[in-house]
């Protein structure tokens, strides 16, 4: 195993940052120092810890150029849309922060006689969060800051791929006078992450990756009785009904499938669409994926960047290929895209049609810009193929009838269901998944409640 952390850089397969692993040996310390700093910072009210990180989402936001072109050289995001990572963690920063008065405040439990009786929320102590590349700022903040509102300390470990934007945003918040020691970042192998887990000094962790990591997290924090807060990932699919729009639907869904390289969790992979409006649909698809220009992400003219390594976009490739050898047609030359080259980590996307169940493409998380599209005849026959997955992250209908919206959303095992949007994230909607794609729930206010503890005052007044 090396003793270094290596980012190797998508765009052209250099390495583009190298840092040495932590030690095991300095996780008491690690421990010491966060617990010291949430002492203090329980201290605080939620309107003093509120002002410091509003300060600190501040002087984030201003390395927004920096953070652009670091992002295109780690993971592979066009510069073209930098800046929409850092408005997403603005927006879910502020959004948490606000909240977090509301959703901290005692919950009051109606007057009695004698006595006076509530409930606070009280910070658990240390939250491990383990960030993943495909959206670093993203995902991380869903954790970082309404951990830190709810007063306690943070330790980050972010991935390989993106471990300098944990640098970057660390390096920001103390910039903007976050208590020394209260955030923390971690250089770590997955060993030391396990250890750190079961070192007892660790009171809740929050993951977001894949399955198999996800089974790594709960195993190592078996026996630690803290909770364990997973976002894993998705397979996620979209309905167009007989009613909708499909040029609309198409322009929107093709969006949805292949922003950042279809590198995203609740990105969609599947597309079920009603018989009376299929064929138009998919002449719109094709018509606007054709219109992406794949290249390098430093070029301000490309729409789709590479995939975050060679490895990645080979199994996509896969994908491909055995959909096809199975009877699945493919609507997109990549001849077109001149990018496009076997063995590396630019790939062209893709749009395949005549798919089913029985084909990896359409079950198996893909993690890249490819899209299968199935026909169907009823509401019915969609919700029983939507369902017909191990993940549940998002699902979307295309409709112009919001009842009929709200009736088969009922009925799909999703995390989050859409109405004429994908791909999105609300700060003020609880983000959770069911089945493989997860358990716990971030952002909202129903989000703090992973993040504190109930403690109950029942106090006589009259003796």
């Amino acid at each position: 195993m090396s003793d270094s952390l290596k980012t190797f850089s998508p765009v052209d397969g250099s390495l583009y940052v190298e840092r040495a692993f932590m030690s095991e040996a300095q996780i008491p310390d690690l421990i010491e120092t966060a617990e010291a700093a949430q002492k203090k910072w329980a201290k605080k009210t939620v309107t003093e810890r509120a002002a410091i990180l509003n300060k600190c989402i501040e002087v984030f936001e201003s390395k927004k150029e920096t953070i652009t072109e670091e992002l295109a050289w780690q993971m592979g995001r066009p510069v073209r849309y930098g800046a929409g990572e850092v408005g997403g963690f603005v927006e879910r920063a502020t959004y948490m922060i606000s909240a977090a008065q509301k959703a901290l405040e005692p919950v009051e439990v109606g007057e009695k006689e004698g006595f006076t009786r509530y409930i606070k929320r009280e910070p658990l102590g240390v939250v491990f969060t383990i960030a993943p590349w495909n959206f670093p700022y993203m995902t991380a903040v869903n954790s970082i800051v309404p951990a830190l509102m709810a007063g306690n300390a943070v330790i980050l470990k972010h991935a390989t791929q993106t471990h300098l934007c944990g640098e970057t945003m660390r390096d920001a918040f103390v910039e903007a006078g976050l208590p020394e020691g209260l955030f923390q970042l971690v250089t770590a192998t997955h060993a030391f992450a396990a250890k750190l887990i079961q070192s007892g000094g660790v009171n809740f962790v929050a993951f977001t990756g894949s399955v198999p990591g996800g089974e790594a997290i709960e195993q190592a924090a078996t026996g630690q009785f803290i909770g364990v807060g997973l976002e894993l990932g998705g397979k996620d699919p979209a309905y167009v009904r007989s009613d909708a729009d499909p040029l609309f639907a198409a322009e929107n869904l093709v969006d949805g499938a292949m922003f950042n390289s279809g590198q995203s969790c609740c990105g969609i992979e599947r597309i079920y669409v009603h018989e009376s409006v299929y064929d138009a649909f998919v002449e719109g698809v094709v018509k606007t994926v054709n219109d992406y220009v794949l290249g390098s992400p430093l070029d301000e003219e490309t729409t789709l960047g590479p995939c975050v390594n060679a490895k990645a976009a080979d199994f996509v490739r896969g994908q491909i290929k055995d959909a096809v050898a199975a009877g699945a047609k493919a609507l997109i030359d990549p001849v077109s895209f001149a990018a496009d080259k076997e063995g590396s980590p630019y790939l062209a996307p893709q749009v395949l049609v005549d798919v089913d169940h029985s084909m990896r493409v359409m079950t198996e998380e893909s993690f890249g810009p490819v899209v299968g599209i199935m026909k169907v005849s009823s509401d019915e026959e969609a919700i029983d193929l939507m369902n017909d997955s191990e993940f549940g992250l998002t699902a979307s209908v295309w409709t112009n009838d919001e009842a009929a919206a709200i009736a088969i959303g009922d009925q799909v095992n999703t995390g989050t269901w859409f109405m004429n949007r994908c791909d999105y994230l609300d700060p003020a909607l609880a983000w959770t998944g069911v089945k493989n794609s997860g358990r716990g729930c971030t952002l909202s206010t129903v989000g703090y409640e992973s993040l504190t503890r109930p403690k109950s005052y029942h106090l006589r007044t009259k003796i």
